[in-house]
């Protein structure tokens, strides 16, 4: 089977594709770092569309989602932007884990695998 990456980089490739599955790296919000979670998660958001669209899928066919946030008591604000993106009838296993990020203005990080 062959393999396609979008968006590679010297350590990672943003989307990886193999068969008929897409995985995407770890997604934090570039256009509304520093921001409140709620413009993070949104950011985060659109940045997966927009990464499976490339791979040619859409949030409809998610199988698993791996959140990370900086505090659990952002934990209802950032599930209300989730639930108001996720397909109805098509959401994904998914964990949520409270973690350090990488840098001090990221608060919310998202991974997640799809179907084509």
């Amino acid at each position: 089977m062959s393999i396609q990456r979008f968006e590679t980089g010297p350590r990672m490739s943003q989307v990886v594709v193999h068969g008929n599955t897409v995985y995407l790296a770890g997604v934090v919000a570039n256009k509304a770092a520093g921001e409140s979670v709620t413009k993070q998660t949104q950011d985060i958001l659109a940045t997966i569309d927009s990464h499976l669209a490339k791979a040619g899928t859409d949030k409809s066919k998610l199988l698993s989602a791996t959140i990370y946030i900086t505090d659990m008591k952002t934990f209802a604000e950032m599930n209300a932007v989730w639930d108001a993106w996720v397909s109805p009838g098509n959401t994904p296993a998914r964990a949520t884990v409270e973690a350090k990020l990488a840098a001090a203005q990221y608060t919310v990080e998202i991974m997640v695998t799809a179907a084509q």
